[in-house]
């Protein structure tokens, strides 16, 4: 099997959805699967690495961190003429992919598509509500030639089958138990940031107005002072609200900027709570991490971290957008040193048992149903 992937976020992006796609090849190579990545440009003069062929790029203005690639369509089509993938998998509805749309058309190539983001739900937090319909109907005609649809939630399935999307597959995601694990726990992350309280309560993610971080600084400021002298709040990520939102944090809040590897995981398992106000997620990798760490969560009770977080047993799920409801809840939790303890075993046990590996064959299963349907079909 040959395999094209196109996307407009992999490694060494920072993000649940470029360390997906990274973790999927190299699954890929594990199983001696060729493959090409068509993906921005992130660094000087990268073009073409170990099977990642890269483009010009310019950033995403709902979403400047990631990079919209501006594909050169003759270098792709000389590429795949001479790769003939079986398959071509589509990561992102912009211009690299639908370069491979075109192309998967146009040859008569299998094409499955995953879907990653709610981008019309961002549409609300920048004021251009008004696009939605636009952004549904196109969404809508891009995915309709997908073999199939790959969702990473029960949530965003339903919400994508109400909008008529076709095909649709449930591709979950899994987390590495040994890099994120409670071994972790480190007295050196406390020393570093120079955090003395007792309680460590963390936020890992963008710093964007669709994250609802307004929420959480809200709690952070509306917490009773007998118990906010014993917190700290860590906020890992970046993002165009960083400014703002360090000028209006309590003296208690500490931003980290970006973390990854080692230094995330002794995070994540340092801290007491982690606490992820989203209600946009179609998933939400940091809360998996975070439990794995054996770290419970308290978040929105809305899309796809609602069904990783299990109420009152791995963690607490809020009102979204309710600041009182997620105030309770971390009062709650940090008054009960016997529930809190219990919920950390829990955590670790229901991370444990998503295994990317297990994720993996499926994904592979489900490619090779795609290229299996289109052959039945050419001979009916």
């Amino acid at each position: 099997m040959k395999v094209a992937i196109f996307t407009d976020t992999y490694v060494p992006q920072v993000n649940g959805v470029a360390r997906t796609l990274k973790r999927w090849t190299e699954y890929l190579e594990k199983k001696r699967i060729s493959y090409r990545v068509y993906a921005p440009d992130v660094r000087s003069n990268e073009e073409y690495v170990d099977h990642i062929h890269r483009f010009n790029s310019v950033p995403f203005w709902l979403y400047p961190e990631c990079r919209l690639a501006l594909p050169n369509v003759i270098k792709i089509k000389r590429d795949l003429d001479a790769f003939q993938p079986d398959l071509i998998h589509i990561a992102t509805p912009f211009n690299i992919g639908l370069a491979g749309l075109h192309y998967g058309k146009k040859m008569g190539i299998p094409l499955v598509g995953s879907y990653h983001t709610h981008f019309d739900q961002y549409l609300d937090y920048y004021k251009l509500s008004f696009l939605s319909p636009f952004v549904w109907k196109y969404m809508q005609w891009f995915h309709q030639p997908f073999k199939k649809t790959f969702v990473p939630s029960l949530h965003t399935k339903s919400e994508l089958e109400l909008h008529g999307f076709p095909n649709l597959t449930l591709w979950q995601r899994g987390v590495d138990h040994q890099l994120f694990s409670p071994a972790h726990d480190d007295d050196a992350v406390r020393d570093h940031f120079k955090i003395d309280a007792p309680f460590l309560l963390t936020y890992v993610g963008r710093l964007a107005p669709e994250k609802g971080l307004d929420t959480l600084m809200d709690v952070a400021k509306s917490l009773p002072e007998h118990m906010n002298k014993n917190i700290h709040w860590l906020i890992v990520g970046d993002g165009p609200l960083r400014n703002d939102l360090q000028s209006k944090a309590p003296k208690n809040m500490t931003f980290a900027g970006y973390q990854e590897g080692e230094g995330l995981a002794r995070i994540y398992a340092s801290s007491t709570l982690f606490v992820f106000p989203s209600a946009t997620e179609t998933f939400g990798n940091v809360v998996l991490e975070s439990l794995s760490s054996g770290t419970p969560v308290v978040a929105a009770n809305a899309g796809g971290v609602k069904e990783i977080v299990s109420h009152e047993q791995t963690g607490l799920l809020c009102t979204p957008h309710d600041p009182p409801s997620f105030t309770q809840g971390i009062v709650d939790l940090l008054s009960d040193e016997h529930k809190l303890a219990t919920m950390k075993v829990l955590a670790r046990q229901e991370a444990l048992r998503r295994s990317w590996d297990e994720i993996f064959e499926q994904l592979l299963h489900d490619y090779k149903e795609a290229i299996g349907d289109l052959k039945l079909a050419s001979f009916a």
